[in-house]
């Protein structure tokens, strides 16, 4: 393991001298915006970004609101200091999920399907959600951007948020996970699912929770048909792709995409291949269906 990957071994162990766990032979899981480190007891370690303190702590009660509502989801564990903070990083402590796998498009339809027909919590602010958060400070950031591309962008950007903005459809929304895809629905070897990462749970439209899976359909042809429909039937029989918000969803769901790759690219070769590929798709250069590659 290379000394970058391993780059917040330093800050974990701090963390666990805190609440007085062994992190001496802890597991690196997962290195992204958040860091996840296995510990010894079924134990997960969760680093945030400095300064999402208040983002952490969220997710620590969204869990433990919707244990109380009875749906399977990532448990928090309850007898662990959840305010700990070093580096202004913030660290949480989860329960190890068994062996798993991800969920199937029906998998991820029935969860969802549950989650939307929750009531907000009375006690737990959600906040309202924001399908544009980060896309303009990425856009901002890639200097290598020509002129051209880069204002194209941010009038894309422009028009979205105006288009946005001028939905209406109040009865379609409540309770939502954010990033919803069969990646955070886990498949455990029981048969039972359960849901993840529950950083983005918020208040807004339903059919962004369906967007994902609809422009895989749609847009880039990763799913079957069979597949799509599973997705459909299990969540009750709405078709995102059929309602009158679809296209406007679907757009800012890529342009999102784009925006993530823009945030790689910097220093990252193919990154900038393929942040030069999607543009070229949004503007229209490269007929749908698209083929994006991992990143």
């Amino acid at each position: 393991m290379t000394a970058h990957l391993d780059r917040l071994r330093p800050v974990l162990r701090r963390a666990a001298e805190i609440v007085h766990l062994d992190a001496d032979e802890a597991e690196l899981i997962r290195d992204g915006n958040n860091v996840m480190y296995s510990l010894r007891g079924g134990i997960v370690a969760r680093i945030g970004a400095p300064g999402s303190g208040e983002i952490a702590l969220r997710e620590v009660a969204v869990s433990r609101w919707l244990e109380t509502a009875g749906l399977p989801a990532t448990r928090a564990i309850a007898d662990l200091p959840q305010d700990v903070r070093v580096d202004d990083r913030p660290i949480t402590w989860w329960k190890l999920l068994p062996s798993h796998r991800p969920g199937a498009p029906s998998d991820l339809g029935t969860m969802l399907r549950r989650l939307h027909h929750l009531d907000p919590p009375q006690d737990l602010h959600l906040p309202e959600h924001d399908p544009f958060s980060g896309i303009r400070d990425r856009i901002q950031q890639a200097s290598w951007l020509n002129g051209d591309d880069h204002t194209w962008l941010i009038e894309h950007e422009h028009h979205l948020n105006d288009a946005y903005s001028s939905l209406a459809s109040p009865s379609d929304r409540g309770v939502i996970h954010g990033d919803a895809w069969q990646g955070n629905v886990a498949l455990l070897g029981d048969g039972r699912t359960v849901l993840l990462d529950l950083e983005a749970v918020s208040y807004g439209y339903r059919d962004w929770d369906l967007v994902q899976i609809a422009v895989d359909f749609t847009d880039f042809h990763r799913l079957s048909r069979e597949s799509y429909q599973g997705f459909i039937d299990s969540y009750g029989g709405h078709d995102m792709t059929i309602s009158d918000n679809f296209r406007v969803f679907a757009d800012i769901q890529e342009l999102r995409w784009l925006a993530f790759a823009l945030s790689k690219a910097a220093d990252n070769p193919a990154a900038m291949r393929e942040c030069r590929h999607r543009l070229a798709c949004l503007q229209g250069d490269i007929p749908r269906p698209w083929t994006w590659a991992a990143l």
